[in-house]
């Protein structure tokens, strides 16, 4: 099988893995009967919401493991440490064992840091594996990750009763036992496949991004459906199946392309071998065909040389002025350094005030939507994952384009679009409508996925490639730390506002200050984003230089 073949098997090989990996987004799918069943107060449930995020404090463990470790074992390594958290809590709710809450709060973070481990495998394969279309690649594969909740939620509606209880357990039972199951089929795929001289993936790409955005449009449209009830579990779960099956059209068109060829070439070798044995005189034809090809391969030589010399000049450029300075060029650093730079620091709270903010927000849509008296809990994490997937496709889409036209876009300008719509999104929060609800939860997943997405390649443009599985792993530790902050200060005041011995809220109240807090510091954001832009924008000015050489 040839190398372009197995590149494009390791793609879906990863979209498999990231279209099951968002094990923490159904957290609010089935929190408020988590909570109801242990008995534990609104602060008690943010922790256990923070828990999950909290595996990513000891997220760069993985970053590690794929140094020393082969990827199929990092592969396995974390699917399991999701069966283990995941499934004594479905163990525990099915009454067959008995666990405490602190026992809870730790096999929470155990399965949380699963995600990480199945995440970097996903990283480190895809930027290896498509060394001149990384950005693309990890981009595209990532937007996958959005897809999680509505492919639990459509499972859960598909094969499960609609008691609260009996879904509660349905999800923990399939995010224990569906990232192994997928994590063993898919380890074969994602491996490192040596692929030599870069070519050109342009009609693959072309053709996996019609497929993507082909599947983007029926998680929405379905969710949508499913919101007024026009369409059929079991519809909906087989319509998402086909479409992540889809992606395997491409190896398989590749695979044919490559057999074709070889039928034509041994035809020709045929047909070749012939004339030679009937005519001297097309050896000798041969023997200057040779000569004129051994003169075009030199000539390649030359020019490649001639073209790494020139990309060495301009990737010699060294950083002016001091560490205190704007970024001019693409670094490779570690970890010391990195928390050394301005640019991380600003680079940590963009992110910890814009995506970090919005996933906090969606850990906590379940009790939201039941403060509001909203019944569609599982439509509304359905909608938020569907639209989290068309924004975390989004920047790949726009890399394309820009690619193509010997462009670049600078990523923290692209972050500081995305952030001033969610601001306004949670102001939105503020009417009590099942619509604002509705629009709200749509532009915050669209524009967390969008961010999430376009952190990993901030991250290798400010920082490199070399450390990226350590370096961004530290990075998203914004996101347990703005977990526990942020959830907390939502659950302070929602508690405020409750009443009873439980301290329950029913009404719009119970979030609004929340809301209002959450798009101030968001809206600050987004003023941080400025900042960043401004001292990485000849950063990006070098880049174009980069594909102009590329392209000429």
């Amino acid at each position: 099988m040839s190398s372009r073949t197995l590149q494009w098997l390791s793609l879906v090989g990863i979209i498999w893995l990231q279209s099951i990996n968002g094990t923490n987004s159904n957290f609010p799918a089935y929190s408020s009967q988590l909570k109801n069943l242990l008995s534990i107060s609104q602060v008690q449930l943010n922790n256990l919401a923070f828990a999950s995020d909290a595996g990513k404090l000891i997220g760069w463990l993985s970053g590690i493991a794929v140094v020393y470790l082969p990827l199929w074992l990092v592969l396995i390594i974390g699917s399991s440490l999701g069966l283990l958290g995941y499934g004594l809590q479905y163990l525990f709710l099915s009454n067959q064992i008995s666990l405490s809450y602190g026992h809870i709060f730790v096999l929470t973070v155990v399965a949380g840091n699963s995600i990480c481990w199945i995440n970097t495998v996903c990283y480190v394969v895809a930027i290896r594996n498509f060394p001149s279309d990384h950005q693309l690649a990890v981009g595209l594969t990532t937007s996958y990750l959005g897809l999680s909740a509505k492919i639990y939620t459509d499972t859960v509606n598909a094969a499960f009763s609609y008691s609260p209880v009996e879904r509660a357990k349905a999800y923990l039972l399939l995010s224990s036992i569906l990232p192994v199951i997928v994590s063993v089929i898919a380890a074969p795929l994602t491996r490192e496949v040596e692929v030599g001289r870069p070519r050109n993936m342009g009609v693959g790409f072309i053709a996996m991004f019609v497929i993507t955005m082909a599947t983007g449009v029926y998680s929405v449209i379905s969710s949508l459906a499913s919101i007024s009830g026009k369409l059929s579990p079991l519809g909906h779960a087989i319509g998402t199946g086909v479409f992540l099956l889809a992606p395997l059209a491409i190896p398989v068109a590749e695979k044919i392309i490559e057999v074709v060829r070889k039928c034509n070439v041994n035809i020709e070798k045929k047909v070749y071998h012939f004339t030679i044995e009937d005519n001297i005189e097309g050896a000798e034809r041969m023997e200057i065909e040779v000569k004129d090809k051994r003169g075009e391969v030199a000539g390649e030589v030359r020019q490649e040389s001639e073209g790494a010399e020139t990309m060495d000049q301009i990737s010699g450029v060294k950083e002016s002025g001091d560490q205190g300075g704007d970024v001019h060029v693409i670094e490779e650093i570690g970890v010391k350094v990195m928390l050394k730079r301005l640019e991380f620091w600003l680079y940590f709270f963009v992110y910890f005030f814009g995506a970090t903010l919005g996933l906090v927000f969606l850990n906590n849509l379940g009790q939201i939507a039941e403060s509001r008296g909203y019944s569609g809990t599982s439509s509304l994490v359905s909608l938020s994952s569907s639209f989290g997937f068309f924004g975390r496709l989004m920047p790949s889409l726009m890399d394309y384009y820009f690619l193509r036209t010997k462009r670049t876009i600078s990523k923290p300008a692209s972050i500081v679009a995305l952030m001033a719509p969610t601001a306004g999104a949670f102001f939105l929060l503020v009417s009590n409508t099942n619509l604002s609800l509705q629009v709200s939860t749509a532009i915050i997943g669209v524009c967390c996925g969008a961010i999430t997405s376009v952190a990993v390649s901030t991250t290798t443009e400010l920082f490199g490639t070399k450390n990226f599985s350590v370096n961004h792993n530290v990075v998203v530790v914004n996101i347990p730390i703005g977990s526990f902050l942020f959830g907390f200060l939502a659950a302070i005041l929602y508690s405020k506002e409750g009443k009873g011995d439980n301290g329950e809220c029913m009404g719009v109240e119970c979030y609004r200050n929340t809301f209002i807090i959450w798009g101030s510091l968001c809206f600050l954001g987004t003023f941080l984003a400025l900042i960043l832009y401004a001292r990485t924008r000849k950063l990006y000015l070098q880049n174009v230089q980069v594909l102009n050489v590329n392209f000429a």
